[in-house]
Order: structure tokens, then sequence, then C-alpha cells
């Protein structure tokens, strides 16, 4: 099987194409993680030059689409390139690429296409008959859960039938190690020691997590929460939610930005993983957690159900529910997983190999049914 990924978002143009995995870590995750099977990977990159180099088990051809402004100019300028690779299937990245996508079908209609969900927003009521044109020569959408993809059909932005694919949108490098070594690197401390990484935002919902902690504290005194973070536009709110109450002062510790290393090193040290999120794509910190053989406790969003296989691994709590939040941690904390349960999970569903897997099923299904149409 020959699959070609493409990437129509435009790759800075003060970044060389060898440079742009530094500024772009993600680029080469989902190519790996396919190629990492039996599948050949080449992965197409719209830059403001052109270059080709393999990496990794992965084909890299950045092409330079400056002033192509239509669906169908791009499609014209990239289907010698997948003509020449002989592409099995098209595995194309975000929901807003579907005039590409359709483009492309109308000059190779035998090609096989799978569109990936980026954390896409439902189109304009007034964009949504064109999205419904371009997709019918769609032969899949992607979401790491099935339900994501409620919210595009609910408005009928995909045409009617539309096949959906369940599949984590990335996955993660990061391993378990020694939790007394990192706390001694990173200053971690708690009985159990629980960690927060995500933006203090309305969508992660930090204020919520400090009550539900508040309350789980006042039979775990011993615990803390640590609390990294980027943008932070919450962030005033969440001082002043810690400093008025005294179940939370002396109790939180609030990191800030941390570069991806240090929290690897917070992941190893914590004993808990707890996310508020309203609602995710994925849900990469989560991912980085379970990674790190960490225990989620995470809200019951369809990502997160996903990821962690339906609350078999870790605990979910209903949106918004801080007792529930202060429940399902006291649940977790008095029956514990066994040590690598969690890396266990992982390992089998959610580690690049597993999503290569589950991208060469996927690829080698479209294919299938494409064949079945001709």
């Amino acid at each position: 099987m020959r699959a070609v990924q493409l990437n129509l978002h435009p790759a800075p143009a003060d970044a060389a194409p060898r440079e742009l995995f530094a500024r772009w870590p993600s680029l080469a995750d989902i190519p790996e993680a396919v190629a990492s099977g039996s599948t050949r990977v080449t992965m197409v990159q719209a830059a403001a030059c052109d270059d080709r180099f393999r990496q990794r088990g992965v084909d890299y051809r950045f092409v330079d689409l400056r002033g192509m402004d239509s669906g169908s100019a791009r499609a014209r300028h990239l289907v010698p390139l997948l003509r020449e690779l002989r592409a099995d299937v098209l595995h194309v990245h975000s929901l807003a690429r579907g005039e590409d996508a359709a483009a492309i079908a109308r000059l190779l209609p035998a090609m096989p296409i799978v569109v990936q969900d980026h954390a896409d927003r439902v189109p304009h009521w007034w964009q949504r008959p064109a999205w419904r044109r371009h997709y019918l020569a769609v032969d899949a959408v992607a979401f790491t859960a099935a339900a994501l993809a409620n919210r595009f059909t609910r408005t009928r932005a995909f045409p009617s039938g539309m096949p959906v694919v369940a599949v984590p949108e990335s996955s993660s490098r990061f391993t378990p190690g020694d939790r007394d070594e990192a706390r001694a690197a990173c200053g971690l401390d708690g009985d159990p020691g629980v960690l927060w990484v995500g933006h203090l935002c309305s969508g992660k919902d930090p204020l919520t997590v400090l009550e539900g902690f508040a309350r789980f504290v006042e039979r775990a005194p011993e615990a803390r929460l640590h609390c990294a973070f980027g943008s932070a536009p919450l962030l005033d709110a969440v001082r002043a939610r810690i400093a008025g109450d005294p179940r939370l002062r002396g109790r939180v510790t609030l990191h800030g930005r941390v570069d991806h290393a240090r929290v690897q090193v917070l992941m190893r040290a914590a004993d808990l993983f707890v996310a508020g999120s309203r609602a995710e794509s994925c849900g990469f910190a989560l991912l980085e957690a379970m990674a790190s053989d960490l225990v989620p406790v995470v809200t019951d969003i369809p990502s997160f159900r996903e990821l962690t296989g339906a609350g078999r691994v870790g605990a979910l709590w209903p949106v918004g529910d801080a007792g529930a939040l202060a429940e399902a941690l006291r649940r977790v904390v008095s029956a514990p997983p066994p040590r690598g349960r969690i890396r266990a999970h992982f390992q089998v569903e959610l580690s690049f190999a597993a999503l290569g897997r589950r991208w060469a099923s996927i690829y080698a299904g479209v294919a299938a049914g494409r064949r079945r149409r001709a």
C-alpha cells in the first residue's frame, strides 16, 4: 500500500524544509506512525519552495503552491505528483480542505480519499452546501472519536451517510520514569501529587478543577495540585480562587509555562493527571500522561472517552461537576490501578505503532470500498 498524506497548511516561508520539524514537531508524527507498519508513506507539504528527502522511513515532498488560490489550481499542480508517486490512497489533513479533495477527485476519480479532523470548526451555514458537495468525493472522514463527527452531521456539513472512522489524532513519545528521581528534579510533591497541563481558559475549566480538588483535600490533606500552562486568560481568577480558599492555599503550585522536556519530568513525578476540558479534538496532554503511565482523571467527553477505553483506565467525570471530580479522585486513590497498566493500554491502543496499524486498516478499507463502487 502506498499512501500519500497531504498537508496544505503552508509551511512558514522563513523555515527551510529540514528545519520545519523543530518548529512543527507534529509534522512527522502521523506519517511516521503509518510508516512503522507495512505502508509506504509520502508526506506532501505545501511550502514556499520545492524540496524532497527521506527521513525516518517517510518520503517528504515540499511543494511550492504559492499563488494557487483555488482547489482546482492546487489540484492541477498536485495530480501529476500523485500519479508519479503511484498513490493507492490519499490522506488529507484538515476537514477545511474538502474543496481540494474534491478537485483532486475530479482529476483522479479512482483515488480513494480520507480526510482527517484536526480540531476543525463546523462551517458557517452558508458554507455547508459547498461542503456537502465537496465531501461527496471523499470516502471517509477520521476523528479521534466517532461521536466528534456528530456536530458536522447534525448541521448537514457532510452528505448523508458519510463514513466516519475513529483513530487518535496523534500519539506521544513520552515514556515512564523513576518517580522519586523525577520529583527530586522538578520539585513536584503531594500524596497524591496531581498534575494539570493545559491553558488556563474557560474551555479547560480550571475553576471547576480547583473546586473539585478543594473538596478532595478535605479527605486527603496531603494532596497537592501542580499546574503547568501556556496561555492564561483566567490566571487572575485562578490566583484569586486559590488565595480565597484555605483548602487550596499552600496546596496548589502554578508552574506556568514550562518546556516540553520538563512536562515529561512532571508527568513522571505525579501520581494523577487531571483535566476539566469541555471539548477536545484529541487531548495531547492526556496522551502524554498515559504514555508516562500517569493515571488520568478526566472529563467524560468523546475524545477522552475514546482514549481511556471508556474509562477502563483511570476515571471519567461529567463536565463542570466539581463534586464528581472529587469523588473520582477519591475512588482512584483508594483503588489505584497496578503500575504499568496505563502504559500497557497506551502501547496497545495509542502508541505510534498502534496508530500505524489503525491507519493501515483504514486505508485498506477505503481502497476496497472504492473498488467495490467502481
